[in-house]
């Protein structure tokens, strides 16, 4: 099987590289400067419509959204290796919602809140700043309790969904998202990127 990660540093798809490098799975980078556009590209766009990083091939067909290729990864990967609930279990259900839940629930008020600090300056209102980091506030709160009660989110044992979440949640700390102020979400936070392969930057 050939896999090829179309993505750039410090973007969003350095999760995805993250979780090749945490499932071990043998892969070829290519680097999209996305600061000169190359995801514009006529034989990008081929690949990716959408115009944006990550996009995965494999065996030459092409998917994109993270999420996506997330779960993908993890059905194909990590079952084996114990980083992702076998089909059918409690526990594959509770994998699909909550990674679904960082880049959907969560992830549209993170969204919000960059919009609001960080996108065109018609956009830019200390409303909408107080409003979404209310809003991250209250689902930072149903996190931090279902963490509460066992250390990592699918129960003893780290998983995928630790880093798929806690992909999310470290980029809305770069926001300003009051993580510090749940203390289990930020105790278990430090242990997802402390592990040695969250650690890709370049």
């Amino acid at each position: 099987m050939s896999i090829v990660l179309y993505w750039h540093p410090m973007s969003s798809a350095t999760p995805i590289a993250c979780a090749l490098t945490e499932l071990g799975v043998p892969h070829d980078r290519v680097k999209i400067d996305i600061r000169t556009g190359e995801q514009r590209r006529p034989e990008y766009l081929a690949l990716n419509p959408n115009g944006k990083v990550p996009t995965l091939t494999v065996d030459g067909a092409p998917m994109f959204e993270a999420l996506a290729i997330h779960l993908w990864l993890g059905h194909r990967f990590g079952i084996e290796q114990g980083l992702w609930p076998a089909a059918g279990t409690p526990e594959a259900l509770q994998a699909l919602s909550w990674c679904t839940w960082s880049y959907v629930t969560y992830g549209a008020v993170v969204t919000r809140l960059f919009l609001a600090t960080q996108g065109e300056e018609a956009l830019r209102s200390p409303v909408q700043v107080e409003a979404a980091v209310r809003g991250l506030n209250e689902h930072l709160a149903l996190l931090d309790a279902r963490l509460a009660k066992h250390p990592w989110m699918l129960g003893a044992e780290y998983s995928l969904v630790d880093l798929v979440v806690g992909s999310v949640v470290g980029y809305s700390v770069y926001l300003g998202a009051p993580v510090q102020a749940h203390p289990h979400v930020q105790a278990w936070l430090t242990r997802v990127q402390s592990r040695p392969a969250m650690q890709i930057d370049a």
